[in-house]
């Protein structure tokens, strides 16, 4: 994993930046349409102070101005720089000498151009930082605002038109314009904390505004607008933090590609790409991921506004039309999320207000009938509300009209305030802001959505996210033997000249150090002691041809299983010998290893990949070589404990061929959990020597676990 060059900032360290009383904006101007126009308008109705810096002007828009920052009468906490690139290095200087928390930098054309001498010049920005210990967010930024204090520190237009509406979600992003598309929200009730755009990230990155929020009071749930990460480690502390706050993190990261996967040395390589290592780092530090934009804002706002689920993963769905129902019902299936049977006591009462055309169920139709008085609506609410059977409750909204739409929304606002369940709303009309839309957007109970699929998808996310904090609270110990690492570092380092990739039996040497079970090993020079070396050993042998130079020994003709035979051993170790010298004529043959027999059973394989940004993942397939075809895979951050192995290997399509399928009996699942933990510990042990590691197949039979094969690359 990248190592952190610095501590995470936090509160303490951002809070003068973000949370200003004193503001000074550098470059302001009356200038129409100017950045610092705009920024002066935007913190119009700020609470604090602002002192514009301008050497042509006294005052500017109502604020005082002076004309540079060592005229100002009192220190600033924040300045914002509205200056041309040339000027940002001086400008900091001054914000420091005047003792400044923090400084906005606008200003583009730095390390985005990938020109040396602006990348050059983005250093020289870092270096300022940290020698001043003035925090700079930017440059290339958009700024900042913080709803509370009415502070828009930011350029984008039409920010102070918006209205400031203060709640309980805080934006960070990357990409001030995707961010601001989200802060949008507000124009239909929805209210933030924050909005902190991180733009280049020469100091202050979205894992410190991450940091910050979750220390936060006013910020209960966080959106991540994410391309990369500058620092693995930073990000999974924030993350984390975060998580222990209680504060769900949604993160929507862009540029997935896995091109860079395609020249992988082994399975795992190609298992586990860059997008893949994201997606595992965000889980296991128990952020949310989403795949599009249109989930962020719906997905942030149902966090924010609930609790823990109250009654295990079951919800109703209320609906007054069948169709919307079944379009529920549906898209529960999708996500696994559990309808269960109304109770006793709320059939009957929903039963009293239901025409017989209707469907008193779970979901159930209660017909257009019960919408004829608020009064009935919101019997059959507080009916399904009551029921223990659920932890929330969905209701359809069809039609928009102020006669519908507008009448029940304040319904089931009331309905909201009466419970702790969660009450989403799932607007499945196209007239998007309808009467009655913008109070149930802005209520703070009531968990609005505008598709049937990301409000279910939301749900599981919800009751999953709950289920991995409360297990992640538990500690689990370490099944290898202490001396383990040790053990593998010697033989890495009689293997250290041979290359980036070891031997088979070096490789198998290593996961024997860590209790991995592998078969009995000679390794033989020529045919004859081949022969021999199989007749000591007894049984049915496989042999392998041994080189560290012959990755991938099937392809090379290297392999031959199931010889019982002194004759067949001593021809299949002359085969052997010479299809590696036609497939790679400059590889360094050691021998041929005469290996005992691996029972029967299924085919797993087992891997690791060193991600350059988040460290060591776990993945886990099923079906030998087959699992690139099939993508059966299951992924996790090093190490993992037993619960997480079991959620790896249950969450595999082929997961009944280990619990058994068709008649035929299981295999040993508690073996295989504890070679993927003592796998994981190997990875997180030797981080920093190994690279990658390929154990194909795993042979896991009803009576144990064997690695027959294993590649390990080093770093």
């Amino acid at each position: 994993m990248m190592s952190s060059t610095r501590p995470l900032y936090g509160a303490a360290d951002l809070s003068r930046l973000i949370d200003p009383k004193v503001v000074a904006i550098v470059g302001a101007s009356e200038t129409r349409g100017s950045f610092g126009e705009r920024t002066l308008s935007n913190m119009a109705a700020f609470t604090g102070k602002v002192f514009a810096i301008n050497p042509k002007y006294q005052t500017l828009l109502g604020r005082p101005c002076v004309p540079s920052l060592a005229d100002l009468p009192e220190r600033p906490d924040c300045v914002v720089l509205c200056v041309a690139r040339p000027m940002v290095e001086g400008m900091i200087e001054n914000a420091a000498a005047a003792g400044a928390g923090g400084v906005v930098v606008y200003a583009s054309g730095f390390a985005e151009t990938s020109k040396p001498d602006r990348v050059e010049a983005q250093e020289r920005l870092i270096d300022l930082a940290h020698r001043t210990g003035v925090r700079v967010v930017g440059p290339n930024c958009v700024g900042l605002a913080n709803t509370r204090s009415k502070a828009g520190l930011n350029f984008m237009p039409d920010y102070a038109g918006m209205g400031h509406r203060a709640g309980p979600i805080g934006i960070v992003s990357q990409s001030g314009a995707l961010g601001y598309t989200v802060l949008q929200g507000m124009e239909r009730g929805i209210g933030f904390s924050h909005y902190l755009a991180a733009g280049n990230s020469c100091d202050v990155d979205v894992c410190d505004f991450i940091s910050y929020l979750a220390e936060n009071d006013d910020t209960k749930a966080i959106i991540c607008l994410l391309e990369g990460v500058k620092d693995g480690a930073h990000f999974l502390t924030a993350a984390r933090k975060a998580r222990d706050a209680g504060k769900a993190l949604i993160v929507y990261k862009t540029g997935n590609s896995e091109t860079s996967s395609k020249a992988a040395m082994s399975h795992t390589g190609t298992m586990v790409g860059s997008a893949v290592a994201y997606r595992t780092a965000f889980e296991e530090a128990g952020a949310i991921a989403v795949d599009d934009l249109e989930s962020v804002l719906e997905t942030a706002s149902f966090f924010a506004k609930v609790k823990a689920p109250s009654a295990g993963r079951g919800v109703g769905i209320l609906s007054t039309s069948g169709g919307a129902a079944v379009i529920c019902a549906d898209k529960a299936e999708v996500y696994g999320v559990p309808l269960p049977t109304l109770e006793a006591k709320t059939a009957e009462a929903l039963y009293t207000v239901v025409p017989d055309f209707g469907s008193v169920a779970n979901p159930s139709d209660l017909t257009a009938e019960v919408l004829k008085t608020s009064e009935t609506f919101g019997f059959c609410l507080d009916a399904f509300l009551n029921d223990a059977s659920f932890s929330a409750l969905i209701m359809p909204m069809i039609f928009a009209h102020a006669s519908s739409s507008g009448a029940r929304a304040p319904t089931i606002v009331e309905a909201a305030g009466r419970t702790d369940k969660p009450l989403a709303v799932v607007w499945m009309n196209e007239w998007l802001q309808g009467p009655g839309s913008e109070l149930l957007d802005a209520d703070p109970r009531v968990c609005m959505f505008r598709s049937a699929d990301r409000c279910f998808a939301t749900l599981r996310a919800w009751f999953d996210w709950y289920e991995r904090r409360a297990r992640q609270s538990v500690e689990s110990g370490r099944r290898s033997p202490a001396s383990a690492a040790q053990a593998a570092r010697k033989i890495l380092a009689e293997a250290g000249g041979r290359g980036k990739s070891l031997s088979e039996t070096d490789s198998k040497r290593i996961l024997a150090c860590y209790g991995i079970r592998v078969p009995q090993e000679t390794v033989a020079r020529d045919p004859d002691a081949v022969a021999e070396a199989a007749k000591r050993m007894g049984g049915p042998v496989a042999l392998k041809i041994v080189s560290p130079d012959i990755l991938h020994k099937t392809e090379a003709g290297g392999v031959r299983l199931g010889l019982s035979t002194t004759p067949d051993v001593r021809a299949a170790a002359q085969d052997i010998l010479a299809s590696a010298s036609r497939y790679a004529p400059q590889a360094r043959i050691d021998g041929v290893s005469v290996q005992e027999m691996a029972p029967s059973g299924v085919e797993i394989v087992l891997g690791v990949k060193n991600d350059r940004q988040f460290g060591p993942l776990v993945a886990v397939g099923l079906g030998g070589i087959m699992v690139e075809l099939l993508g059966d895979t299951s992924v996790r951050l090093a190490p993992v404990a037993d619960a997480t192995a079991r959620d790896m290997l249950s969450s595999l399509k082929g997961y009944p061929l280990l619990t058994g399928f068709r008649g035929k009996p299981g295999v040993d699942v508690d073996g295989l959990v504890d070679a993927i933990c003592r796998l994981s510990e190997l990875a997180h042990d030797l981080a920093d020597v190994i690279d990658q590691i390929d154990v194909n197949p795993v042979i896991v039979s009803a009576t144990g676990v064997m690695a027959a094969d294993a590649l390990i690359v080093c770093r």
